[in-house]
């Protein structure tokens, strides 16, 4: 019995032994299975940190890149058109304010009439002359005299000297004689379109005096009367008829010539928006505008060419359209993109060297002769005039 219980007891005791060592076993098993899923856990932990810090490098590169984009979009959005120019009006011709200058340097009404209007003479016009004027949607008949009275005191001061009331007189006085605003119908319209009129109620003594005194004087070139086109400043050079008149004849007594007693008051200077000029350009850019780059000018700086820069490709626009889109003074006009406190100057491909103003010049030793008696029958035609311009005289009385 002993024995046994002693056997029990011992295999109670291997028993135990066993049933202790492989639970302590199973113990050290589920203790390096915890540590296989703990290192598990601290991989995907460090999988997990990679990841973050990729996609924080990602967002960073992301960022940076957007707000490298927004820079570069910016400037395009604030940029400002920067236009430095000069003059009024299309530069053909006379310069009222170039008159003003030579008169008051002693120059005659002849010899300024001389000076812009190249190898012409003055001499006198048709007898007993009409003009047909249309006002409003009336057309009235009005003598050449009298129509020149209403003229002169609507386009030059009364207080400018005679000399240049009186040039003022016989470019107004060929210029109506030679226009056709209205084909058969009339010859001027009142207005800006061809020249202002304002009938009797405009006149003045000083300008009737100035009128009275060249009584019938026009200008002829080769014995004809030619169309006397006029405006109101130059800028220092006024320009050849086919760069402002495009499509017109290039007319030899309305070749450009240095304007010697222009101020600087006639230089001007306006700043627009990229947003403002495209809206103005509307048609003539292609995607985002850009700017602008001149491709030719005329024997003065005006624009006779240039292109409208856009992201999408560039368009070519007359310096007349040009100067009408944007609402210049003139075609002579330099263009600049100012861009935060940073001023560019835009490309100009027309190889014309920067404008030196003119030597002042003295009168000439003698008047041009006048030539005696009646002029011969009107020959020649007025040029036509382009849409882009807002009269044959310039549109603007000049100050």
């Amino acid at each position: 019995m002993r024995c046994v219980r002693a056997l029990a007891t011992a295999l109670a005791g291997t028993r135990g032994a066993t049933l202790a060592g492989a639970r302590g076993a199973t113990a050290g098993a589920r203790g390096a299975t915890a540590g296989a899923r703990g290192a598990t856990a601290g991989a995907r932990g460090a999988t997990a940190g990679a990841r973050g810090a990729t996609a924080g490098a990602r967002g960073a590169t992301l960022a940076g890149t957007l707000g490298a984009l927004a820079l570069w979009a910016a400037p395009a959005t604030a940029s400002t058109l920067v236009i430095e120019g000069a003059g009024d009006g299309h530069g053909v011709g006379m310069s009222q304010d170039g008159a003003l200058g030579y008169a008051e340097h002693g120059w005659s009404d002849t010899q300024i009439v001389a000076h812009y209007y190249t190898g012409t003479t003055v001499g006198q016009a048709p007898a007993r002359s009409v003009v047909t004027v249309l006002e409003g949607s009336k057309v009235v008949r009005v003598p050449l005299e009298r129509y020149v009275r209403g003229v002169v005191a609507a386009e030059m001061p009364a207080s400018w000297p005679l000399a240049a009331l009186e040039a003022q007189a016989i470019a107004s006085r060929g210029y109506a004689l030679t226009a056709h605003a209205g084909g058969t119908r009339f010859d001027v319209y009142a207005d800006t379109r061809s020249q202002v009129y304002r009938g009797a109620a405009a006149e003045t003594a000083t300008s009737n005096a100035a009128v009275a005194a060249t009584a019938g004087q026009i200008v002829l070139y080769q014995g004809a009367p030619v169309a006397t086109y006029y405006f109101a400043s130059s800028g220092g050079m006024t320009e050849d008829n086919e760069n402002s008149f495009l499509g017109s004849t290039p007319e030899p007594w309305l070749r450009a010539v240095p304007d010697s007693y222009e101020t600087k008051t006639s230089d001007w200077k306006v700043s627009v928006s990229f947003a403002t000029a495209a809206a103005r350009l509307s048609g003539l850019v292609r995607g985002s505008f850009r700017g602008i780059e001149v491709l030719k000018r005329g024997a003065s700086p005006r624009i006779v060419a240039a292109e409208v820069l856009g992201s999408r490709g560039d368009v070519q626009v007359s310096g007349p359209e040009l100067e009408a889109r944007l609402g210049l003074s003139s075609a002579w006009a330099y263009f600049s993109v100012k861009s935060g406190g940073r001023v560019t100057r835009e490309l100009d491909v027309s190889g014309q060297t920067p404008f030196a103003p003119p030597t002042p010049e003295a009168p000439p030793a003698s008047a041009p002769a006048q030539t005696p008696g009646a002029a011969s029958p009107m020959g020649g035609t007025s040029a036509p005039e382009p849409a882009s311009i807002a009269s044959a005289t310039g549109g603007a009385r000049a100050e």
